[in-house]
């Protein structure tokens, strides 16, 4: 079963949802993803508050019915730093190997990595993963999981054919 590829992607910040900066790291991801064959459905640039972070992740997954949201920002200890609360309060399951492998990836480049609060989960038939608000850390985050988001994605859309090992 071929899986399906929309994805929406929401900006976490407080100044690029007032336009004192560009979404750089919305568009980084917008640029690596359509490269790997997703489309992007729909997008948001929200401030730092958990229930505009929320709305955006419901609004993506239930208004919209993409099968990937990627956030960027607000994953890390600052005080207004709740993407990964506001992810966790909508997701039903979560998906702990891929965070860990994100940050396992990252840790290599950064220690800051370890610092990271990132969190992966799943919503009905989407997937949702956090990622860091600078461009070249969300991009090297999301392409750490990236050979494992088909199949995740299939699955997570229904296929019920066996988890065979290659």
């Amino acid at each position: 079963m071929e899986c399906v590829k929309t994805m929406a992607i929401v900006t976490v910040s407080d100044k690029a949802s007032q336009g004192l900066r560009e979404d750089a790291s919305g568009e980084a991801l917008r640029r690596r993803m359509e490269d790997a064959g997703f489309e992007l459905v729909w997008s948001a640039v929200v401030p730092d508050e958990p229930e505009r972070i929320k709305a955006a992740l419901m609004e993506a997954v239930d208004g919209r019915a993409v099968a990937l949201v990627l956030t960027t920002g607000g994953t890390g200890v600052a005080p207004r730093d709740v993407t990964p609360e506001a992810t966790q309060e909508v997701c039903e399951r979560l998906v702990p190997g891929m965070a860990e492998v994100m940050r396992l990836e990252s840790l290599k480049k950064t220690p800051h990595a370890m610092i990271s609060r990132a969190v992966v989960g799943i919503r009905g038939r989407s997937l949702l993963v956090n990622l860091p608000g600078s461009p070249k850390g969300a991009v090297e985050n999301v392409e750490a999981i990236l050979p494992a988001l088909p199949h995740a994605l299939a699955k997570i859309q229904g296929d019920p054919s066996d988890c065979a090992q290659a």
